[in-house]
């Protein structure tokens, strides 16, 4: 029939036949059977007409095979398989479309109320739309999904409306994951997988965009709640939710951070007030030798708690995100840099690191705990603006805990520097490495002038060690000229020799106030000794040679001014351990009093240490950090103009506060105070044109 030559060749007659067979089959007995049936049985109709026609498809196409070899190929025609189902779609698909989606979609719906529904039915017909298309996916998309996602979309804007208004927001939260989990389900046993995106995207915004500020500002139980009440998973929940739609979690995050930022403002004014009514306790007792009272430890220590607390909330329940980390950074930065009872963190953090470092401090920790503390508190740091007034105060009690061998242990030292390196850069920990090394070469010098004493063969009558430092990096320290007694002139005549004997082109400069003497006195009830500062023991050493000496005959001898001179006799006359006695007496020192050994003074220690009275150090500390920032922005303006040459005064700015803001947040009117200085002592000038404009010279 189809090889003949025409007229005999039957193929354009056979292909319409074969379409004909098709389109009568369909008319008289598939069209008929699906009318008069509605819902699920009209889909269970559907899927067996279907079988059915496929199969009738396959087993016509082979018989005529030939045509498609041939006949199709050469006349550029549908493929006979093609042309089966091209009949189905014309005749049937178009006239039961509507239905059949209409049923498929009352399913859809039950299942969401919660019945049960023939999965594999639902994917069998949704198979159909998807064959029909013919290798796209334009019948499932247009006649389909496009009505699912409408339905979907009402179906969850009504239950969304009665959920905010019964339910908590941890409900409505679970609720809401529930549905999304059910949809995900939906897509795997019947749905294509092309629909999973759109269908979720519908869901999450009935469900969460719409409601997302009403849900989160929830009285009692929104964010906020959640984050007082600290109902982690809730908050891990809300996090796996909110994720899921655009710039969702912003919101969460500024909830965060207003409720970290409120945590530790509360720290702060608690801190506060405490501070202020142990002031009002202890009006009339005298300064305090260190900054950090046991409020004002209890404050750092709570910080690192706060911390530690919502670290672990950014790690657990917000999954590490950086939106989050940056929240916490934010929150900390603001309140850490408050005063706190006339104090910076700064300084309080200082304390307390001097705290767990010293001897005898109040934290009594294992070495394991002060090592995970001194790194918490060095993690606070990167949240604290002024880290140069860190530095200063450390350095302060550093070299108090070195000098007078406080220091508990060489090895926390020497980790908690090798921290704030790693945190702040190797300048920031310079000079107090170079302390710490100072001490052990002071040691190895103190061994080198004992040998040296030996070999020359001298005896001095008194026993002395001296700690040579490097000015450098110490803090400056006040050098009082003073008369010291013969057995100490001695001492320090013979030290001074060996070490211009040792040390070629240095100078010695001795700093009596930081040293330690000890001397014997012996009282009528028992000899006892005494542990005090040297200019202390040079005033008591004045009584072996006199009775009884005058305020102005002390102050003749030894040389002092009248601020230290008072300080000294204060805390031998006046203090807890009453050595010498005046007349008359009393609780002030006066220039008209006169002094005398008190010999019937007894205790029951054996040994006694006699502290002299601190001086408050904060003020110098401030002095010392301003100083240092005008050279630092100095410095910073220099290196900036030096290789830029020509600068807008705005630029040079906003450069110089980029440079330094590592250490310290510096002051605009500073800047602008260094700017006129470096101008009139030549460093830049002014353009003549434009004020703004600066010029380095060279």
């Amino acid at each position: 029939m189809c090889t003949q030559k025409p007229p005999h060749d039957y193929s354009e007659q056979l292909y319409g036949k074969y379409r004909d067979a098709f389109n009568k089959y369909i008319n008289d007995k598939v069209l008929p059977a699906l009318r008069e049936h509605r819902e699920e049985v009209l889909l269970k109709e559907l899927y067996s007409r279907w079988g059915n026609h496929k199969l009738m498809v396959r087993w016509l196409s082979r018989f005529f095979n030939y045509l498609d070899r041939y006949y199709v190929l050469r006349h550029s025609l549908h493929p006979l398989k093609d042309v089966g189902l091209l009949c189905f779609k014309d005749l049937v698909y178009v006239e039961i479309k509507k239905r059949t989606k209409d049923a498929v979609l009352l399913l859809v719906e039950k299942e969401r109320e919660g019945e049960l529904i023939d999965r594999a039915l639902v994917k069998n017909i949704l198979g159909i739309f998807i064959e029909l298309g013919m290798s796209n996916m334009d019948c499932y998309e247009k006649d389909f999904e496009e009505y699912l996602l409408t339905e979907t979309s009402a179906f969850y804007r009504r239950k969304a409306s009665e959920w905010i208004e019964q339910d908590s927001c941890p409900d409505y939260m679970l609720k809401a994951e529930e549905c999304l989990r059910l949809e995900e389900e939906r897509v795997e046993n019947y749905l294509h997988a092309s629909t999973k995106a759109k269908l979720l995207k519908e869901v999450e915004n009935e469900l969460l965009s719409n409601y997302e500020q009403r849900l989160l500002t929830k009285e009692h139980s929104g964010c906020a709640a959640l984050l007082k009440d600290d109902k982690t998973e809730d908050l891990a929940r809300m996090y796996r939710l909110f994720q899921r739609i655009p710039k969702g979690l912003d919101p969460v995050a500024d909830i965060f951070k207003e409720h970290v930022d409120n945590e530790g403002m509360k720290l702060v004014k608690e801190v506060t007030e405490a501070v202020e009514l142990a002031k009002e306790k202890q009006a009339k007792a005298g300064p305090s030798r260190d900054t950090g009272t046991s409020a004002e430890q209890q404050y750092v220590r709570a910080v690192i708690d706060l911390h530690d607390k919502y670290l672990a909330y950014v790690s657990t329940c917000f999954c590490n995100s950086s939106l989050f980390h940056k929240s916490l950074k934010e929150a900390f930065e603001n309140f850490v840099n408050k005063s706190v009872a006339g104090s910076s963190s700064a300084e309080l953090m200082a304390s307390f690191c001097d705290n767990l470092l010293k001897k005898g401090g109040s934290e009594k920790l294992s070495d394991e705990a002060i090592e995970e503390t001194l790194e918490k508190v060095v993690k606070l740091l990167a949240y604290v603006s002024d880290k140069d007034m860190f530095a200063e105060f450390y350095r302060k009690k550093l070299s108090r805990r070195l000098l007078q061998d406080k220091s508990a242990s060489d090895d926390h030292e020497r980790s908690l520097l090798s921290r704030l390196k790693q945190q702040c850069g190797a300048q920031f920990t310079s000079k107090m490495e170079g302390m710490v090394t100072d001490l052990q070469l002071a040691k190895e010098k103190q061994q080198h002038f004992d040998d040296w004493l030996k070999d020359k063969g001298k005896k001095l009558s008194i026993d002395l060690s001296v700690t040579v430092l490097t000015t450098g990096f110490w803090p400056t320290y006040k050098s009082i000229e003073v008369a010291l007694p013969r057995e100490m002139v001695e001492g320090v005549e013979v030290y001074r020799s060996y070490y211009d004997s040792d040390s070629k082109h240095r100078k010695l400069t001795w700093i009596y106030t930081l040293g330690t003497a000890v001397l014997r006195g012996n009282f009528d009830s028992k000899p006892i000794e005494m542990q005090m500062n040297t200019l202390q023991a040079a005033l008591c050493m004045l009584l072996n040679d006199v009775d009884e000496l005058s305020y102005n005959e002390v102050q003749e001898r030894l040389r002092l001014p009248d601020d230290d001179l008072q300080r000294l006799l204060h805390s031998l006359v006046c203090a807890k351990y009453k050595i010498i006695k005046k007349e008359p007496d009393g609780k002030t020192i006066s220039k008209s009093d006169k002094f005398s050994f008190n010999n019937r003074f007894t205790d029951k220690m054996r040994r006694i240490k006699i502290p002299l009275p601190p001086l408050d150090e904060k003020k110098k500390v401030m002095e010392d950090v301003d100083k240092d920032r005008r050279y630092a922005i100095d410095a910073a303006i220099v290196r900036i103009m030096k290789s830029r040459k020509v600068l807008q005064h705005q630029t040079l700015v906003m450069e110089v506060i980029q440079q330094l803001q590592r250490m310290f947040k510096p002051d605009l009117k500073l800047i602008k105070k260094r700017i006129e200085d470096l101008i009139q002592r030549e460093y830049l000038e002014r353009d003549k044109d434009n004020p703004t404009l600066f010029k380095y010279l060279a």
